[in-house]
């Protein structure tokens, strides 16, 4: 483990090859799952704010979702969530002409049209963030619908935390970024 200020990170993250391969997953962990996207509670009067904005990029049963359920949904647990099409995909998806899921919120940042990218926890992913009393721990989260971007990473040499460079700087900060990379690199081991 790597402790870092109030952060411990799981040393799978500095030494798994990752690279996500969406010509090969299609964008299933949008699909996959038994919730729609973790929200941290922050983010939720943001979704209500850019709803309006990034409307016009989801599909037609998407936006029924959200009409009928809300721009997210507090689960069983009291965590927060995006909302699902009948249990399957993130309302906030939609598939592009190949068949890939994409991000409509994330279309609507890349447009300009919005200055939230999309929730932290989808540009974290496959990295998921548990909360303690005094700290958050950072794993790995090793799901058998990202098979395809462990080789695709192993072939170009990437490992997970190259790769998840710019969500972890957005959530954590350069400095942090830094002193991850530097402990990684002053310890490297071998996937």
């Amino acid at each position: 483990m790597i402790k870092i200020g109030k952060t411990v990170v799981s040393d799978d993250i500095g030494d798994k090859f990752f690279v996500c391969d969406l010509s090969k997953c299609k964008g299933a962990c949008c699909v996959e799952g038994n919730l729609g996207a973790p929200l941290l509670e922050e983010e939720l009067p943001i979704l209500k704010a850019i709803y309006e904005d990034v409307k016009p990029y989801l599909s037609a049963k998407g936006i029924e979702a959200i009409e009928a359920q809300g721009v997210y949904i507090k689960d069983w647990e009291g965590d927060f969530s995006t909302p699902t099409i009948d249990d399957k995909e993130c309302a906030y998806s939609l598939y592009d002409e190949a068949g890939i899921l994409k991000c409509g919120i994330e279309q609507a940042y890349l447009d300009k049209k919005i200055d939230f990218q999309k929730p932290i926890s989808c540009h974290l992913y496959p990295i998921r963030i548990t909360n303690y009393e005094h700290y958050e721990a950072l794993n790995y989260d090793r799901w058998d619908i990202c098979h395809a971007a462990c080789h695709h990473g192993a072939s170009l040499g990437v490992p997970l935390y190259k790769f998840l460079k710019s969500p972890l700087i957005r959530k954590y900060g350069m400095d942090w970024y830094d002193e991850l990379v530097r402990i990684i690199e002053l310890n490297p081991t071998k996937s």
